[in-house]
This record gives C-alpha cells, sequence and structure tokens, in this order.
C-alpha cells in the first residue's frame, strides 16, 4: 500500500508530470464530498439544481482511471489490491472537476489598452474606430504562428487546471479566412491530444465578419458553408459549431443557414445568443435544439419556454457582464422555468480576461441570484451536458471518468465565499494524480 501526503507545490508553479498508471486510488477520510450526482440524468434542471449529492467523512475508489466505488468511512471498499495508492483527506472538500463550456482560449496579444479606455469613458465604437475591439485580435491572432498561439494556450490550459478547471471547451474565431481558422483548430486539436485537460473544439468562424468582407457579408456566409465547414467536418477538427448571432453580426437567416450546414456534416451546434439585445438567437437555438445558448443577457419570455421544451442548456457568463458592466443573465428565471442553466468564464481578451470558475461562481451569487448549490451544478454536470459530456463527466458516479479535485476550505459554501484565492489543495484527471 502506497500513502501519500497533500503536500503539493505552490499554485502557479509549472506542471510537473503527473503520478500516471495507478491502478488502484483510494480518497479516505474526505470531510465532505459533493458528488453532484443525478441518479441518470443527463442534466439538473429547476429544483435539482439544488441537489448536489453531499456526502461527510467519505471515501471514493478510483480504479483505472474511473470511479468505481463511492461510500463512508465506516465502510470498506471491495477489491483493494496490495499495490493501492491511499490518500488521506482528511480537512478537505472534493468536487467534480470544474468544466467551463465557453472559452477563447487560444488568441495572440492582449487588450489592456481597452481596458483603460473603458474605464476612461470611451464606447466600444470609439476603441474599434482606434483599431481595437475584435477585429485588433483577429490581426494578432492571424500574424502568430502555431506554435506561438499553442505556446500560449498551453499556459492558460495549466493556470486553468491548477484552479480545479478539467474539462475546457475552445472556441476558434479569432482567423475569420480559411486558413487562419484552421490554424487555430489544429492547436486545440493538438492540446486534446497532449494537456491533461479535456479539450472540446468549437468551430466558430461566424464570430465576426473579417475587415475583407465588410460589403459583402454574404459571401463570406458562402464561404463559412461551402469551404471552411466541409474541410472542418472531413478533418474532424471540430466537435460543435457555434455563430455569433446578434444584430450587426449574424442575422438569424444567415446563422440558421450555416449551423444547418453543420449538421447536415455531422457538426453538433451551439449559438451566441440574445447577448446585445432579444435578437432572436434563443429561438434560433431551440428551433435547431442546440446543445447550448450562450450569453442570453436579453433572452426574453418565449425564448426562456423555447430552451425549456428544447432541453439546451442555457450557459450564462458572468465574468463578462461584471467585466463590461452591464446587465446579467436572468439566471433566476431560467432555473425557475426548469432550463438547465450552466456557467462559464467567456476567456477571452476583450470582454472577460479570466477563467476563475470559481470566481464566476462568486458572481453569479451575488449578482444573478443564484445559490451556492446552483451554481456548483451549473459549474460541473450542466457544463459537461453543455458539451454532451454529462454521461462521463461533471459528477463523481460510479462508472464516470475520475476528475476530482480536493480543496482546503471548510465546506463547500466556503469556496465561493472566499473569493479572489486559489484553494486547490490536490487534483486528479482520469484517475492521476497531477503536481505543480
Amino acid at each position: 500500500m502506497r500513502c501519500l501526503t497533500l503536500e503539493y507545490g505552490a499554485p502557479g508553479s509549472p506542471l510537473k508530470q503527473g503520478i500516471s498508471h495507478v491502478h488502484q486510488l483510494l480518497l479516505k477520510n474526505i470531510s465532505q464530498l459533493v458528488t453532484v450526482g443525478t441518479g441518470g440524468d443527463r442534466v439538473k434542471a429547476g429544483g435539482a439544481q439544488r441537489e448536489l449529492g453531499v456526502m461527510e467523512n467519505a471515501s471514493v475508489l478510483i480504479e483505472n482511471g474511473v470511479f468505481r466505488w463511492i461510500g463512508t468511512q465506516g465502510d470498506a471498499p471491495p477489491g483493494l489490491k496490495e499495490d493501492i495508492t491511499v490518500i488521506d483527506a482528511s480537512g478537505k472538500i472534493a468536487l467534480p472537476g470544474f468544466v467551463d463550456s465557453h472559452t477563447h482560449l487560444v488568441f495572440a496579444g492582449s487588450r489592456e489598452y481597452e481596458f483603460a479606455m473603458r474605464a476612461g469613458g470611451k464606447t466600444y465604437q470609439q476603441i474599434a474606430e482606434q483599431g481595437g475591439g475584435i477585429l485588433s485580435t483577429v490581426h494578432a491572432t492571424r500574424q502568430a504562428t502555431k506554435r506561438d498561439l499553442k505556446r500560449l494556450a498551453q499556459g492558460r490550459l495549466d493556470a486553468m487546471l491548477q484552479q480545479g478547471t478539467t474539462t475546457v471547451e475552445i472556441k476558434s474565431g479569432y482567423g475569420l479566412d480559411p486558413d487562419s481558422e484552421v490554424k487555430m483548430l489544429e492547436c486545440i486539436h493538438e492540446l486534446s491530444e497532449e494537456q491533461y485537460s479535456t479539450v472540446v473544439a468549437t468551430f466558430l468562424g461566424a464570430h465576426a465578419f473579417p475587415p475583407e468582407f465588410r460589403d459583402s457579408r454574404d459571401s463570406y456566409v458562402d464561404l463559412v458553408c461551402d469551404r471552411m465547414l466541409p474541410y472542418v467536418a472531413k478533418r474532424r477538427l471540430a466537435q460543435f459549431c457555434d455563430v455569433f448571432c446578434e444584430s450587426g453580426y449574424f442575422s438569424v437567416d444567415q446563422s440558421r443557414r450555416i449551423l444547418l450546414r453543420a449538421h447536415e456534416l455531422g457538426i453538433k451546434l451551439k449559438v451566441h445568443a440574445d447577448e446585445l439585445a432579444a435578437s432572436g438567437g434563443s429561438v434560433l437555438a431551440a428551433e435547431l435544439r442546440a446543445a447550448s445558448a450562450d450569453h442570453l443577457e436579453h433572452i426574453d419570455s418565449d425564448g426562456i419556454a423555447l430552451l425549456k421544451n428544447a432541453g439546451t442548456v442555457a450557459t450564462l457568463l458572468p465574468g463578462v457582464s461584471f467585466f463590461l458592466n452591464h446587465g446579467y443573465a436572468p439566471a433566476r428565471k431560467l432555473i425557475d422555468a426548469g432550463v438547465p442553466v450552466a456557467l462559464a468564464s467567456d476567456f477571452n481578451p476583450g470582454s472577460c480576461m479570466s477563467f476563475s470558475m470559481p470566481l464566476m461562481m462568486t458572481i453569479a451569487c451575488t449578482h444573478m441570484g443564484m445559490t451556492p448549490e446552483e451554481a456548483i451544478s451549473a459549474s460541473t454536470i450542466n457544463g459537461a451536458a453543455a458539451l454532451d459530456l454529462s454521461d462521463n463527466y461533471g459528477s463523481i458516479e460510479i462508472g464516470k471518468k475520475a476528475d476530482i479535485v480536493l480543496y482546503d476550505v471548510p465546506n463547500y459554501r466556503y469556496l465561493i465565499y472566499h473569493f479572489g484565492t486559489n484553494h486547490v489543495s490536490l487534483i486528479i484527471k482520469h484517475g492521476v494524480i497531477l503536481e505543480f
């Protein structure tokens, strides 16, 4: 039997090689285990979002990277091997790894100068006129090599992992031409093959109109549908296709055309919806039964009802509203209506330069009317459902992949209450103990 203590490097240090190929791993004396169990459901909605399946003085047995047994300390797990590794988790709580189901993690450059301009009272239009906005990131990303993009993204993924996020969706969308979009997606694919984190790729060629198509927008939609999407599908570079369906960007009709083409090619669907106004994005997401509709700051009652009936996950992005100081999505209305709600960071250089899921939960509780229990469900199992991964990720249940994080806090509420610091004590990904 191999026993380990929890004396790992300080948060922020480089990721080291994990202790891999552990056949059996037993976590014992867990002060509070938050399973977020679903009882077989793929997602939590309504009152179920407040049910976390909390166990006190718990133990968890992991075998070959999968949860094999969950019980209380007085129970004896069956089938223990002589070479089992045991971790004493006394004084720690345990949660599933966070699932960040909406990020723009691959990009070059930064936009802190825009932050200063906004703080000085400049509008988005004024910033864009001075060379800022999304197109500044497009320019920097087009100029960057894939090697540079990958190096930047690796550091961000490691930092996310250090804060307990074990599954990450990453979008393209800062290329906006065939070569640059493929460069981004190839980078994401390589990250998925090489990094510890589970990485899901989303094609977002319809993020904005590139400057060379400013006066021929339908021609750019043609390019996305006729060249980009078939190539992405042929090479299996993305699991999802997303569209920025907003007034001034991609219309409902243009968005529908792109998403239907993606569906024809076997790519699953997501929609940036109703961020700037009630533009019909949530209605379109429900019509096409998209996996998720994201943002939703301006969703109306019709959109809420349609999402509920479609079973589409509402992915809310509190960091954006906080950073831009504008209205928040109506989380309380969505949950009370029975719509499954997920939380994600929307990490990107323009509107949310943070990937801290605990911070997103804090903002959701303080500004969006969510309870700590709802925020945890939204950041784990419902985030996994938004990526069609909840069969394997997002909760601590027998048969699921063993993604579990220990925190040095007295209880799960404290994790959200004491914000602005990293409480992670130990990270286990697919049954592998990761050291920093």
